[in-house]
């Protein structure tokens, strides 16, 4: 697929409101004409000066007509620029709304390789930096651009060397531009870049400063802002001291058309080749030139930033969605599983290595390996938030690139470790696993999964707001939330990504129980580092370094799996280690009473 220029973006950008930008021009257009109107009035009052005429109210109803203009003009800019902000800010709203929807349809290694406080920036600071561009420059620099350019065409007419003695200073002002063009280059870049640097340092300070208090790294961990913080400041420093000079004399002579139209003109006047009432009005409309200049070219450092402002956002927007169809066409038989020579990189590293797996209807599968083999990646390629490489996932005997998106994802309830909860309240957290669902039908689904009880020994029970991220709550109680969510969603697959990671010995045979009662008739995938959570499972597949080791009943892989079994021994040993020193400090305890 070719790739959009900038130039076509903000077309596009643009269409969405055509009615709002196609009436700001022409409205900006009918206002470069009665801008221009008053200079033909001076001309006009001039000339008849010379001339002797003495018909005061003549001037006065000049004088009245050119009030009349600038009134009129005023007015069709006021609306002018009300209906550019009214549709560019409709668009950038569209904008921002579709940069998220879009999040949700690419590959989640796609979302992944970027950093969280970079899409913050994109979305909130370069989505606003496109507001310039689609407010003020479709409509007025196209309008101060347009009024020279009539008023030099008109003083063509009237004498084209005084037209062309406009343009000395235009020669020189360009020459200025140019360098600071040069100067320029890879600025606006650089700062971007810095600023993101700025951004992702901040985040990552903030979101870590309960480490960086704990293990006492709180200079190391702020220098590196106040690092990132001195780099953002000093690119827009250097950026400007490379640029002053240039832009100075750029905005110094490029309006100055005096600066020609004056000797020009007076030497014309005294070789008696120019009328003086033609010399005047000509040093009448070329001051016209100048204010419209001014505001034009004001708008030199936006064209600059227009390519990254709009790159960073369209990038995004351009990434390749995950091929699905729109409709379903055939219904899965069932909810059998299969993966079947399924490959998956990261980036340019191929993670998992021809994985085949079968995933039985109403059974409980596990999967389980060392840390960094592959397990999760299976779980959410199965979940479709990454396509493979290679091979292919069917779900009830289809490709799942053949079974629309949102079909797909209501048949699988996913629950992993790092599950994340909204700054809403419990009840409404829960009830996303079901549009619609009752207070009733979530406070069921508390129960079952043993969130009943701690959900009412809070403030506001059920209404308690959980903070950003659930940043209010215990990991344990997070992560019981989010299992009573995906309990509630009901559907036919489930997956278990070290969901008990959190919950405490007590609450994980708790909800180890309610799954239990919960999954029956239905899919279950658990993928666990702690064995003994899944001894009974009916099927256990063993990932090693992207390969499948073996896979089997939890008592076949002890006899025939070294590898699971050594991962036994080591779970069985961690297990009596702590309960050893559980019983010792119980003693202990004891002892002190």
């Amino acid at each position: 697929m070719k790739k959009k220029s900038t130039i076509s973006w903000i077309f596009e950008f643009a269409g969405r409101k055509i009615n709002y930008f196609g009436w700001c021009v022409v409205l900006a257009i009918f206002g470069v004409a009665l801008a221009f109107a008053p200079y033909l009035v001076i001309s006009d009052i001039v000339s008849n000066h010379l001339q002797g005429n003495r018909d005061w109210d003549y001037y006065f109803g000049r004088i009245l007509l050119m009030a009349g203009c600038w009134a009129l003009r005023l007015t069709l800019h006021s609306l002018s620029t009300s209906l550019s902000h009214m549709g560019t800010f409709h668009v950038l709203g569209g904008v921002r709304k579709e940069l998220c929807a879009k999040l949700t349809r690419i590959p989640l290694g796609s979302v992944l390789a970027g950093n969280s406080g970079s899409y913050k920036n994109i979305i909130v600071e370069r989505v606003d930096s496109m507001e310039t561009t689609l407010a003020h420059i479709i409509p007025e620099f196209t309008a101060n651009i347009m009024l020279p350019v009539v008023i030099f065409v008109y003083l063509l007419t009237v004498d084209w060397r005084m037209g062309l003695a406009n343009l000395i200073s235009v020669v020189i002002g360009v020459f200025f531009a140019a360098g600071m063009l040069l100067k320029s280059r890879g600025g606006y870049e650089v700062s971007v870049e810095k600023t993101k640097k700025l951004n992702e340092t901040a985040v990552e300070y903030i979101n870590g400063i309960e480490v960086i208090k704990a293990f006492g790294k709180s200079k190391t961990s702020y220098d590196k802002f106040v690092t990132a913080a001195r780099e953002g400041a000093d690119c827009f420093i250097n950026w400007m001291r490379r640029c002053i000079w240039w832009q100075t004399g750029f905005m110094q002579f490029m309006p100055a058309t005096f600066l020609g139209v004056l000797p020009v003109g007076l030497l014309l006047v005294n070789n008696g080749s120019l009328m003086p009432e033609d010399f005047i009005m000509c040093v009448i409309l070329s001051a016209g030139l100048i204010t419209p200049l001014i505001v034009a070219f004001s708008y030199t450092d936006d064209f600059l930033k227009i390519k990254t402002i709009f790159g960073e956002v369209t990038e995004i927007l351009s990434r390749e969605d995950m091929n699905r169809p729109e409709y379903l066409t055939e219904e899965p038989s069932g909810s059998d599983i299969r993966l079947s020579g399924v490959r998956f990189k990261y980036k340019d590293t191929e993670v998992l290595h021809g994985i085949d797996m079968n995933i039985k209807q109403g059974e409980v599968t596990a999967i389980v390996g060392p840390s960094g083999s592959g397990k999760s990646t299976v779980a959410r390629l199965i979940d479709s938030l990454w396509d493979p490489n290679e091979g292919e996932i069917t779900f009830g005997g289809i490709n799942i690139k053949n079974i629309p998106l949102d079909y797909y994802m209501s048949q699988i309830a996913y629950v992993a470790q790092d599950n994340y909860l909204f700054d809403l309240s419990i009840k409404e957290n829960i009830r996303l696993g079901k549009k619609g669902a009752t207070d009733a039908e979530v406070i069921d689904a508390a129960i079952k999964c043993g969130c009943h009880e701690f959900i009412l020994g809070l403030e506001n029970g059920y209404d308690t707001v959980v903070g950003g991220a659930g940043g209010h709550l215990s990991g344990g109680e997070r992560q019981r939330i989010c299992i009573a969510r995906a309990m509630l969603k009901n559907a036919p697959v489930i997956i278990l990504d070290e969901a008990t990671a959190y919950t405490d010995p007590e609450n994980e045979a708790l909800v180890q129980s309610s799954v239990a009662r919960l999954v029956q008739g239905k899919t279950l995938i658990v993928i666990a580092h702690r064995l003994s959570t899944i001894v009974d499972a009916d099927k256990i597949f063993v990932i090693n370094k992207g390969n499948l080791e073996a896979s089997g009943t939890h008592e076949t892989l002890l006899a025939n799996c070294p590898l699971y079994s050594n991962m036994w021994a080591a779970h069985s040993m961690a297990k009596d280690e702590a309960e050893s020193e559980r019983i010792a400090i119980s003693g202990k305890e004891a002892l002190n009473v």
